[in-house]
């Protein structure tokens, strides 16, 4: 899983390609450097932050938590992203593994 235990949340490993068809997660896929990462898809561009405030409103959709929760650390101008989300660990956790599985 991409997803690691983190101060007051957890880090998730993302791979985003803006432009998509539709605003998706696909699934992990492990990288070129052996990492896992989550796939996601937005149909925002990849300007003026766009694609990644569309990527923060699809995972606090899909995880069920607040726009605010969801943080950008690492790759605001590449595909490869690190978010944090806050919260409890485990309950993230779970719903991380459960917008996965359907």
């Amino acid at each position: 899983m991409p997803v690691t235990p983190a101060a007051g949340g957890v880090r998730v490993a993302v791979r985003l390609t803006p432009r998509a068809g539709a605003d998706r997660l696909l699934g992990v896929v492990v990288d070129d450097s052996g990492t896992p990462v989550l796939r996601a898809q937005v149909t925002a561009p990849p300007e003026d932050g766009k694609a990644n405030a569309a990527l923060i409103a699809l995972l606090a959709r899909r995880w069920h938590v607040a726009k605010s929760a969801v943080t950008l650390l690492q790759g605001a101008s590449g595909r490869r992203k690190l978010v944090q989300v806050a919260g409890d660990p485990a309950e993230l956790s779970r719903r991380i593994a459960e917008s996965l599985d359907g």
